[in-house]
């Protein structure tokens, strides 16, 4: 039997050490990034040095070169001169007059040539000299030429060992390096502070809200506090609170829809043995030849259908799966008498105004275009009546439209209109009732059947003085051919 094939083997490569929290990587880059800016000052901070080391040498240097000027038969001693080469720290001094250079003072000769530099210039030493100086080999020599100032001459020239210089930088730079590590750590450390006190904190405060509400979205130490802040943060923490009560809702209307669709799953059974028994009595009744009996019937097996089809559609929406429409023309006057039998609108209570024509017509689904016009009737009639200290009474009027290739169905009412906290969640299911014992389920029921056919329901106009509702379909069916009846009120 042969070997099964081994997968690769995952080689772990090493990682770099890196400081995990945002505060840690936070301090330990502004550090950095201060000293880095430091450190980019050090070769004009140190060609600044030596310019002035080397300037001062050369005033030194030409102190030395009056000597001979002053004293007796313009000689000076062998020990003055020693004396005057060592106070200056140079080794040769030379002065050049009308273009004539004259040695005043030479010392011991080197096989090592001094390397040049000009100090004649305006613009000051090269940034990179000190560098020079720096890697510069075991003794090395330097020459300088500078403009003079105790004298009148083109310029002032000495020569001078280059260790005593590298020694002064060398020094010089140790002190300039612990000054940007002490300037670089204060600054770091206040940016940090600043930085954590402005970002770094309410960053934390949001990122513990995120996963205390992921953990558990009903704990109340979910919620992000709000500062009040303008800023990005300010409008992150509102978002987020925002997004958390979104999603509070949210499954919170989930789990009520699963509640709803096992409660329904285990009463469905039984209520449909009930109703079958109502359509056996009703099959009954029809075998009876009372006029008033057979003329009642047809509105009790209507309603027995209905009541059928709206247990399975509850059970069904409660499993969040809707019944794909079948469209077809449909005539709408009869389909708005049937809808507002259902709403229970009526002469003596809410009324209809309907300014259907008898040969408007719409393109959906029967049985769910009666689900979506019941259930507008139904909540605009529980609006007007339970608006308080009403002294009209109760219309709600109902009109057709076809702009284009749709159909748009507009049903008004004369309520108080709908409050600004049920705007907001209007079409949520469990969410967006404006009355304490609503369910707030006829609205999303209508608007998911009416995007089913790839319409819509919209609150189309809102006022203390009544609500507006559409009914956008798609298609527009030519009207059927029969005579107008106006205006008609149930």
């Amino acid at each position: 039997m042969a070997d099964a094939p081994q997968e690769p083997a995952i080689v772990q490569r090493p990682r770099f050490l890196w400081p995990g929290g945002l505060s840690a990587r936070l301090l330990t880059l502004t550090i950095l990034f201060v000293a880095f800016g430091g450190l980019l000052s050090l070769p004009p901070v140190l060609a600044a040095f030596e310019e002035q080391w080397l300037l001062d040498r050369v005033r030194a240097a030409e102190l030395a070169s009056l000597a001979p000027e002053v004293a007796p038969d313009r000689k000076v001693s062998e020990q003055l001169k020693t004396e005057l080469l060592r106070g200056a720290g140079v080794e040769i001094v030379a002065i050049s007059n009308d273009k004539i250079r004259s040695l005043v003072f030479s010392g011991p000769r080197s096989a090592v040539a001094p390397y040049l530099v000009d100090l004649r210039g305006n613009v000051g030493l090269d940034v990179l000299a000190p560098f020079r100086t720096l890697f510069s080999a075991p003794g090395s020599r330097i020459r300088v030429m500078a403009a003079p100032r105790f004298r009148k001459a083109d310029f002032v020239e000495f020569v001078a060992p280059a260790a005593e210089l590298k020694k002064a930088l060398i020094d010089y730079l140790w002190r300039v390096v612990l000054v940007i590590g002490f300037v670089s750590t204060i600054a770091g450390l206040l940016v940090y502070l600043t930085l954590n006190f402005f970002l770094v904190r309410p960053m934390q405060r949001i990122t513990y809200a995120m996963e205390r509400f992921r953990a558990d979205p009903d704990d109340p130490r979910a919620r992000v506090p709000l500062s009040g802040r303008r800023d990005e943060i300010g409008r992150a923490e509102t978002e987020l609170d925002r997004m958390q009560a979104d999603l509070r809702v949210a499954l919170n209307s989930r789990a009520r829809l699963a509640a709803l669709g096992e409660a329904v799953a285990k009463i469905n059974h039984d209520l449909k043995n009930m109703l079958t028994s109502a359509q056996i009595a009703s099959e009954r009744l029809a075998a009876l030849k009372d006029p008033k009996v057979t003329q009642a019937l047809p509105r009790l097996e209507r309603a027995l259908d209905r009541a059928v089809t709206l247990a399975s559609g509850v059970l069904a929406y409660g499993k969040t799966q809707e019944a794909a429409p079948e469209p077809r023309a449909v005539r709408l006057a009869p389909a708005i008498e049937a809808a507002a039998e259902e709403a229970r609108l009526s002469k003596d209570g809410v009324r209809l105004v309907s300014d259907i024509d008898p040969g408007d017509q719409v393109i959906a689904d029967p049985d769910q275009l009666h689900r979506i016009l019941a259930n507008l009737l139904r909540n605009a009639r529980e609006a007007i009546e339970h608006q308080e200290g009403r002294a009209r009474k109760g219309v709600v009027t109902l009109s057709v439209a076809y702009p284009g290739e749709v159909t748009v169905i507009r049903v008004a009412d004369n309520g108080p209109g709908l409050p600004e906290r049920a705007r907001e969640r209007l079409f949520l299911p469990f969410a967006g009732s404006g009355r304490p014992d609503g369910a707030g389920l006829g609205l999303a029921i209508a608007r998911e059947l009416a995007q089913g056919h790839g319409g819509d329901v919209t609150l189309a106009e809102n006022s203390p003085k009544g609500a507006v509702f559409e009914l956008r379909l798609p298609g527009a069916p030519t009207r059927v051919a029969t005579p107008r009846r106006g205006r008609s009120a149930s």
